[in-house]
């Protein structure tokens, strides 16, 4: 397939990117930068989408990180403005690029039609829809999506993402915390476990769901290429009903270090503000249930290994 890739540049995006090559797919990357196998944001808002089979985005923003100030501003135009008009450039969000709001910009449909091609769309988003809880259980069917920020969030995101109509087949993945070498929540982790300063967040009996890079990327590699597969599929290890402080020990464990030293609730909030410290101090139980029933193979259902493969 022709596959189209937003943020394709990024930690998730290299690794899909790679694992697309590697199946024999062609691969796009919408980038700020122009260059081999890319287009640019802007040549997408004048020039609209580019023949392909399949769209697949992974464009985003960093909300958990701690050199942004979290104010007023930064929530109503830097998320949001992913939300509903990717990147500031008057292109609805997710998969809905190359079609300017402007009046008589092209439409989806048509877009698809002109390539006389049916067309698949996929798209990542946090696990922050479901409420936090320490018994609830949630799989892809639960309900969610109404009750802070971050749900509230991904609600916009999810319907930004919806299109018209059923000519396009179209997958939704709502990711744990990814896990991979070169990026992700790992890299920060890294330093104070190694100096054998690590240890839970906050009371660390939150659920903390995780999924290994290399599955996240297996998953829309498997939802791009399995017509079976739509709709909302959770993003997580089969084994992702970790709690923070089991992480936390099977990372010193991965390690050869110790990871006793929590890191007080106080000081979460104080670095990250209230709002995204519940992202860190709460936590959700989530179960791949649909996912599972797609038929997908994880390459690393269990935390043990997955990180010894990391830290490797």
């Amino acid at each position: 397939m022709r596959v189209l890739v937003g943020g394709g540049t990024g930690f998730i995006g290299t690794a899909l990117s790679q694992l697309l090559k590697a199946r024999g797919h062609e691969v796009t990357l919408v980038s700020r930068q122009p260059g081999p196998g890319r287009i640019t944001w802007d040549e997408l808002a004048t020039s609209g989408l580019p023949r392909c089979d399949a769209a697949v985005n992974l464009a985003g923003e960093n909300i958990l990180n701690p050199l942004r100030r979290w104010n007023e501003a930064f929530q109503k135009e830097r998320p949001l403005s992913f939300a509903v008009q990717l990147k500031g450039k008057n292109i609805h969000s997710s998969v809905q690029w190359g079609y300017p709001k402007a009046k008589g910009g092209p439409s989806w449909q048509r877009a698809r039609q002109d390539q006389g091609q049916p067309g698949q769309t996929s798209a990542v988003l946090p696990a922050a829809y479901y409420q936090p809880s320490l018994t609830a259980e949630y799989d892809e069917d639960s309900p969610g999506g109404d009750f802070d920020f971050f749900s509230n969030l991904v609600t916009k995101w999810e319907a930004a993402a919806r299109l018209p109509g059923d000519s396009t087949r179209q997958v939704v993945v709502r990711s744990g915390v990814v896990l991979g070498r070169g990026g992700g929540a790992i890299g920060h982790m890294l330093l104070p476990f190694r100096l054998g300063l690590g240890g839970p967040i906050g009371s660390g009996q939150q659920f903390f769901p995780w999924i290994h890079i290399g599955d996240l990327a297996g998953i829309l590699a498997h939802a791009l290429e399995a017509s079976h597969v739509q709709g909302v599929l959770n993003g997580v290890a089969p084994a992702s009903t970790t709690t923070n402080a089991e992480f936390a020990q099977a990372l010193g464990t991965a390690l050869g270090r110790p990871a006793f030293i929590p890191l007080p609730s106080a000081v979460v909030q104080a670095v990250f503000g209230q709002e995204r410290a519940i992202m860190l101090l709460e936590g959700q139980k989530v179960i791949p249930r649909r996912t599972l029933a797609t038929g997908y193979q994880y390459s690393f259902p269990e935390l043990g290994a997955a990180l010894k493969e990391i830290i490797a």
